[in-house]
């Protein structure tokens, strides 16, 4: 009795199985033919297309350029532990061996780089090289300068004020210590600065990216007034919203598309006009500084920007224009 049941559901369970794949297989083919009919509907009109596409490229390269500066400028100040450094004077009876065995402890410590021991003969032969009171400094029976370090904490350790203030109490704890002197007043600045950027770049992104957004949504908008008969007759045979819709989404689609590579072409031609004068730069102040350009994941990220606000401003534009066109009796 049961094999009698189950024997016909199998044919059943086929059939329902093969027509499945073959809707899944129609649609699948419609979609393609629309996305490939859309962005030969868009070559026709070369000049337009052209004109819209360059818009978008400008408006989505201003906010990725800005970002390639800051990152730019956080890799050429980035080796700050060479750039920070602290002064510490030590008392004047203080002996030479005092220093040298304080400087080998201090190399113990974390987020020390380096430490320089200068002691107060070799100071004050460089002060008299470098000053130009030679004569002036012949008349002193005894060296005024004490003996001093130079202390470079680490980079990972020296953009971080609050390390280099750590320090700075720490050194001045040593009762051999007279002074500690440390300039961080420019990196808090850089920082201030870059902390500014970086809001001035999201904020240029998001308007960047809704003017692409309006962009797109007009130029659709435009595309459905001038091909409205043609939809009157689609909806007049039948066609529903999302089948007249369709069209339009992947004709924002390739726009956003096509204005994330003229993007990313405007953008490498600008890196590559600058590297040579860069370079040249860097190498002036004996930096190996190289630009940083588009990685990977950021020309991932562009063209998927790009393709997505296309296809989200032709989507508002289809969502409210479409609805408007209905066949007349």
């Amino acid at each position: 009795m049961p094999d009698s049941i189950t024997a016909p559901s199998r044919p059943r369970l086929a059939t329902t199985r093969r027509g499945l794949f073959e809707s899944i297989g129609v649609y699948i083919e419609r979609h393609a033919q629309t996305f490939v009919a859309s962005l030969g509907r868009i070559t026709r009109q070369p000049l337009a297309t052209l004109m819209t596409i360059a818009v978008i490229g400008i408006a989505l390269a201003l906010p990725l350029s800005l970002n390639l500066l800051v990152n730019n400028m956080r890799g050429a100040t980035g080796r700050w532990g060479g750039a920070v450094e602290l002064s510490v004077y030590f008392k004047p009876d203080v002996k030479l061996a005092k220093v040298e065995q304080l400087a080998d402890a201090l190399r113990q410590r974390s987020g020390i780089a380096s430490v320089e021991v200068i002691a107060a003969d070799d100071a004050l032969q460089e002060f008299r090289k470098f000053s130009g009171f030679g004569p002036a400094l012949d008349a002193l029976t005894d060296n005024p300068l004490p003996h001093a370090l130079v202390v470079h904490p680490s980079a990972d350790r020296a953009a971080s004020p609050a390390h280099i203030g750590a320090l700075q109490s720490y050194l001045r704890n040593w009762p051999e210590v007279d002074l500690v002197q440390v300039d961080t007043a420019w990196v808090e600045r850089l920082q201030s600065i870059l902390d500014v950027a970086r809001r001035v770049l999201m904020l240029a992104a998001v308007l960047l990216g809704v003017g692409v957004i309006v962009i797109v949504g007009n130029t659709i908008r435009l595309d459905i007034e001038n091909r409205r008969t043609e939809i009157e007759v689609t909806k007049l045979v039948g066609g529903s919203d999302a089948f007249v819709r369709r069209p339009f989404l992947y004709t924002g689609f390739w726009y956003g598309l096509g204005g994330s590579l003229l993007a990313w072409g405007l953008i490498a031609l600008g890196m590559r006009l600058l590297e040579a004068p860069v370079n040249r730069l860097a190498g002036l102040y004996g930096s190996s500084f190289k630009l940083i350009g588009l990685d990977a994941r950021m020309i991932g990220i562009l063209l998927a920007t790009g393709a997505i606000l296309g296809w989200l401003g032709s989507w508002l534009a289809t969502a409210r224009h479409l609805r408007a066109i209905e066949p007349s009796a």
